[in-house]
């Protein structure tokens, strides 16, 4: 069970590029655990902390340029930062400034919910001083080891509040005003408005689609709105962090190989919320539940990929097909097959698709504990020792 937010395993890591670099973005969905992980970071740096939904911290910024040229000598950390891009060129001026004087520059950490928003307003202007991290939710290194700590974060899923709820009612409850807010309060901010209960039904659509193969037409006529209107809704999801697009493998192995993404909701415990789903039997007899533990191993494994690590999945239209390729940054690769099963025996599909790709590692992710070959080539691992592998 999680005790406190110190046991992120982010701390390090923020504290590690923001002695590398003078302004460090950090990335996360609402609710995520950025503001407290910033705060815990308060507790051991001389820091100042701004909140820019707060009219009064927003006052002290009335005079940016002149308030934070105070503050050159403590580490700045400026939350919801997107709701002042204008703040970007003046950290850019006193970071430039900083370093033609052959002075240490200020040291700014930033708090958005928007990634691609935050990405080109960030990278415009700060490029070449900045460095991005993405805080996930809750994952499998950062919860208890017994299986039932693992089954708790598949089925409350890894947001702070909704894991550590008292109940699994309260968890849901959580999660069902999680949704409600972001849908009537916080996606407004980001776009055109939308309908709630057009981009809930939207949302509820990819729940029930979870780990397919992304069809826009489909979504577009099943909803009623044009694929121009499906689409956007998709890229807005994507950009709050709260949907992911897994793309398909597209080197040329001579083979016809499907071309869209798959699609999940990121969050294991928000697919649930968005089905009704309020406890693990339920789950358990529900037909999205192998696509749901799917989905959330899938998220599992990708917040703790090292920086570099391409994720994909790979299908060919001869059947051939592997759940999650990675590839690291010096060319090497990983396929991993994930089964719901206590007897995992990987596919005929699997065993064709690494013949295809000749990855140099071959991994059957099952529910058990315990590692056992499953030949020569392919070793059955649980969820968090594959986790643990990819982090080290």
């Amino acid at each position: 069970m999680i005790t406190s937010m110190k046991q992120r395993r982010m701390l390090p890591l923020m504290e590690q590029r923001l002695a590398e670099v003078p302004a460090v973005v950090l990335l996360g969905p609402r609710q995520v655990g950025k503001t407290t992980l910033a705060l815990a970071l308060c507790r051991t740096t001389d820091a100042v902390y701004l909140d820019l939904e707060s009219e009064q911290d927003c006052a002290r910024l009335a005079e940016p340029e002149l308030y934070l040229a105070d503050h050159l000598d403590r580490l700045v950390i400026l939350d919801e930062i997107h709701r002042a891009p204008g703040l970007f060129p003046v950290l850019r001026g006193l970071i430039d400034k900083s370093r033609r004087a052959g002075r240490r520059s200020g040291l700014y950490l930033l708090l958005g919910s928007a990634a691609l928003e935050l990405l080109r307003q960030s990278g415009e202007t700060l490029a070449g001083r900045v460095s991005y991290l993405e805080l996930s939710p809750f994952d499998v290194l950062e919860v208890g080891a017994t299986m039932t700590d693992r089954d708790r974060l598949w089925l409350r899923g890894g947001f702070p509040e909704s894991f550590i709820a008292p109940s699994a009612a309260a968890s849901l409850r959580w999660r069902q005003d999680f949704i409600r807010a972001y849908l009537e309060r916080d996606i407004p901010q980001f776009g055109p408005r939308i309908a709630a209960g057009r981009l809930r039904r939207f949302w509820t659509m990819l729940a029930h689609h979870q780990g397919g193969l992304l069809n826009i037409a489909q979504l577009a006529r099943n909803l009623g709105v044009d694929a121009k209107t499906a689409a956007a809704y998709i890229d807005l999801l994507t950009d709050l962090l709260l949907v992911r697009r897994l793309p398909a493998w597209h080197a040329n192995v001579g083979k016809r190989l499907v071309r869209s993404p798959k699609v999940y909701v990121r969050d294991s415990g928000l697919v649930h919320a968005l089905l009704g789903i309020a406890d693990k039997e339920t789950l358990l007899g529900h037909p999205v539940v192998g696509a749901s533990w799917e989905g959330f191993a899938v998220e599992q494994l990708l917040a703790v990929s090292p920086t570099g690590v391409e994720a994909s999945f790979y299908r060919s239209s001869g059947g051939a097909e592997i759940d999650l390729l990675l590839r690291f940054p010096d060319g090497e690769l990983w396929a991993v097959e994930f089964k719901r099963s206590l007897k995992p025996r990987p596919g005929k599909g699997f065993h064709h698709a690494c013949a295809d790709l000749n990855p140099g590692r071959r991994f059957m992710v099952y529910p058990g504990e315990e590692a056992f070959p499953l030949s020569r080539e392919v070793e059955a691992l649980s969820l968090p020792a594959l986790a643990k592998l990819l982090a080290e």
